[in-house]
């Protein structure tokens, strides 16, 4: 199993969103520079069922990758919660994941006053997790 470095500082900035938006799917963007995650990039979630699914308000993720471009950084991962599921790429997360250099970071509240994140690299039908190490 591949291992990624995540900032101690940038996961508990993950899971503290997850927290505050306990009852909806939160999602945002990671910038990397040089392969270490940098930032994180919140983008509000317009599903028009966001307890179930996340879909990323187009301009904001427009900007958010612009500014990820600005600082130096590239894509580094794509991040979303699910309040009532497994940390785990559900069917709906496999179809429409669109980067495949991306990390797909899941978060879970499924188990009351317990999160959980982990992590996936998804082409496709094919779907790898990766172990997340906390630097």
């Amino acid at each position: 199993m591949i291992a990624v470095k995540m900032p101690r500082a940038l996961v508990n900035e993950l899971l503290h969103q997850a927290q505050l938006g306990a009852d909806c799917e939160i999602c945002g963007l990671i910038g990397a520079r040089d392969g270490v995650a940098q930032h994180c990039y919140p983008v509000p979630n317009i599903a028009v069922e966001p307890q179930q699914r996340f879909i990323m308000d187009p301009k904001t993720q427009i900007d958010a990758l612009r500014q990820i471009r600005a600082r130096g950084e590239t894509l580094f991962a794509i991040y979303h919660s699910h309040p009532t599921a497994p940390a785990a790429p559900s069917m709906m997360d496999r179809n429409e994941a669109g980067y495949p250099e991306a990390l797909y970071l899941i978060i879970s509240l499924n188990t009351k006053g317990v999160l959980e994140m982990r992590g996936f690299y998804i082409q496709g039908e094919d779907v790898a997790e990766v172990a997340l190490e906390l630097g």
